[in-house]
């Protein structure tokens, strides 16, 4: 026996011509010409702080450490973006959104070198001696540079000359942006648990575990 169609016709027309459209695998082509939007967007950190800077609302009591902790942050959330690509592209059905990953990667490089930058100009003075002892006495700033060492070699090799220079080895290589990530949540914590104020650190880490898992669940499935 047939029932009845209980969606409003606007909401029916809505879903179809989602699914149609998923059901469309958009071209390279199409994509890429998403790609200069993207960059844009990616630069939104830089339009916020100088917005802040030149609106009058100013960058807090302490200008440089809010720099240093929210570069950290975007370049955590970049990276989190990078690696959410492969699940939405796969959940999606298109596989040309690939091309988005190694911009978005770049762009959470970029912030993590600020965020260097910042902690050894505007708290270690640019010494490297003071550089160095900070990072042997505190943990949370070792921890950093563990997580930031594999970004260098991540950027530097992201080209296609590299890929084709590394062949397998390249893939193996890039496998690292994991224990990164995890290493990156890790010295968040650390830095956050000076202010027993460990919410941001459980959000992130909780949005890394959900990224990890459905890879964990796809790999089981033998996908």
């Amino acid at each position: 026996m047939a029932t009845a169609n209980s969606w409003p016709p606007c909401t029916t027309g809505w879903i179809s011509l989602v699914t149609s459209d998923l059901a469309t695998r958009w071209s390279a082509r199409q994509v890429g010409r998403l790609k200069p939007l993207l960059f844009f967007l990616c630069l939104y950190p830089l339009y916020r702080w100088s917005w802040l800077v030149f609106s009058g609302q100013g960058l807090g009591a302490n200008p440089p450490e809010y720099l240093i902790r929210s570069t950290g942050l975007w370049s955590i959330i970049l990276l989190w973006v990078t690696l959410a690509v492969t699940p939405v592209r796969r959940l999606l059905g298109q596989p040309a959104l690939v091309s988005w990953r190694r911009m978005l990667g770049l762009f959470s490089f970029f912030y993590a070198v600020l965020h260097v930058l910042g902690w050894a100009w505007w708290e270690r003075g640019g010494s490297l001696t003071e550089m160095w002892l900070d990072i042997v006495q505190r943990t949370f700033v070792w921890v950093g540079v563990l997580a930031f060492v594999p970004m260098l070699f991540l950027a530097l090799t992201s080209t296609r000359g590299w890929m084709r220079r590394l062949g397998v080895g390249w893939q193996r290589l890039h496998y690292s942006v994991y224990p990164v990530a995890v290493l990156s949540v890790l010295h968040f914590w650390l830095v956050r648990s000076g202010k027993v104020d460990y919410r941001e650190p459980l959000a992130y880490g909780g949005a890394l575990a959900g990224l990890l898992g459905v890879r964990l669940l796809w790999r089981l499935r033998g996908r």
